[in-house]
């Protein structure tokens, strides 16, 4: 007789797969540590914007850029170089003469700039109600913003720089050119950061 020999097959019932945990612990989210810490822009590029309080014009500009400034509690007068610097220099306007577009910036069309302070760039939803406990406290936001406002008259033209009133309800209204609309965020480590490029 022949005897057949059957081979023994691994039991793979008995293997219990490792947790996730145990795989890949590094993988796990922290939310703080996701938390942008950066002073925030939203700039668009404008036909006329204008702001009103209690049903009076305070500050209005023609062709130019509309700024909405949203504050962190951590940013320091780095975090506003940086947005000052990026904002008058980003080149957001056609070159009339050659045809190019994204060739100016609003300084070399002597175009005005209207800075609105605008703490809700820092609203987080919790459920459906935002918070804002990351923005600027407005006792000292108040100071940082108004410097902020200075920086921008000294590296321009004082003129041409408006603004709104800082803790005022405030009807912003504005006529987008484009639409063309840019978010900026300072870094939060400027001189290790290495994903920006600098341009003229």
């Amino acid at each position: 007789m022949r005897c057949l020999c059957v081979p023994t097959l691994p039991c793979f019932a008995s293997i219990t797969p490792p947790s996730l945990a145990s795989i890949a612990p590094s993988t796990k989210i922290n939310h703080r540590n996701l938390q942008i810490k950066a002073m925030r822009a939203v700039v668009q590029r404008v036909v006329s914007a204008s702001v009103e309080v209690d049903g009076r014009i305070v500050s209005e500009i023609g062709p130019g850029l509309l700024v909405l400034v949203g504050i962190h509690e951590s940013d320091t007068e780095a975090d506003a170089d940086y947005i000052c610097r990026k904002v008058l220099n980003m080149r957001l306007f056609p070159n009339e003469s050659n045809g190019r577009g994204w060739d100016q910036n609003v300084m070399q069309l002597n175009y005005g700039v209207l800075l609105v302070s605008q703490f809700t760039l820092y609203g987080i939803l919790k459920g459906n109600k935002p918070d804002f406990h990351v923005a600027m406290p407005p006792q000292k936001a108040k100071p940082f913003y108004e410097s902020l406002v200075d920086k921008f008259r000294k590296a321009y033209k004082p003129d041409v720089i408006k603004d709104g009133v800082f803790g005022a309800m405030m009807k912003v209204n504005l006529v987008n050119d484009g639409p063309v609309t840019m978010q900026l965020e300072s870094p939060s480590q400027p001189s290790k950061n290495t994903n920006e490029v600098e341009e003229s």
